[in-house]
This record gives C-alpha cells, structure tokens and sequence, in this order.
C-alpha cells in the first residue's frame, strides 16, 4: 500500500486558515470601529461581555469584498446571521424564501384552509 504524504495539503489548508483569520480579524476590527455595537434586524445590543455573539455579515456575501467604508458590511448577531445564510441557501434551492434580494415565497400554507376544516368551498 502507498503512503501518501499529507504534509503538503496541510501546510496549504494551515496557510489557508491564517490567512482567512487575518481578513475576518480586519475587517471585522473595522466594522466594530465604524457600527454601533447593535444586531442590524433584531436591534440586540452587545457590550465587551458578548461581543464575540455579533458577526459581520457580507450584504453581497463576498467576503474578498471589504471596501473602507463598510458599505459592504452589516453588524447581525450569530442567530440574525445564521438565519440570513439560511433563507439565502433557501432562496437558492426552491425560491421559495422572502429575501432581501427580492425574492417572493411562492409557498401559502393556509390556502386549502377552509377545505381542510370541512367546508366545501376551497
């Protein structure tokens, strides 16, 4: 059985790792330098005690995207953040998610409603 010799793709994932910490480190520094320590959808306010919960959220979800100005940033604590990921993923699969990006939801759960409580007209 051959050996393979792993040395090599883990110096290349290590480098990898250090140099997405090096980025998120900036750029997360700066955001927290230009926002007000305050989640952008549910409006949570953080201190020293939990900062670490509030994330920077890319709007264009391109993390190589980090203008000076911030423009491209938004301050979501880690449950807002994970639930925009999630509804973008959606929107993605079915489109059948509201996003920001203008997508409709095509899904109306409560349609066949009446029918289903006996009525006869759906």
């Amino acid at each position: 059985m051959k050996s393979i010799d792993t040395s090599k793709l883990d110096r290349i994932v290590a480098e990898a790792r250090r140099a997405a910490d090096a980025r998120s480190q900036g750029y997360r520094e700066r955001a927290l330098k230009i926002y007000p320590w305050i989640c952008g959808r549910c409006a949570r306010e953080f201190t020293l005690a939990n900062l670490r919960e509030l994330t920077v959220h890319h709007r264009d979800h391109n993390h190589d995207n980090n203008p000076p100005d911030g423009s491209n940033w938004e301050l979501l604590c880690i449950y807002c953040h994970d639930n925009e990921h999630q509804r973008e993923l959606e929107a993605q699969a079915g489109g059948s998610a509201l996003t920001d990006n203008g997508v409709v939801a095509t899904h109306s759960p409560f349609a066949n409603l009446k029918a289903l409580l006996g009525n006869k007209k759906p």
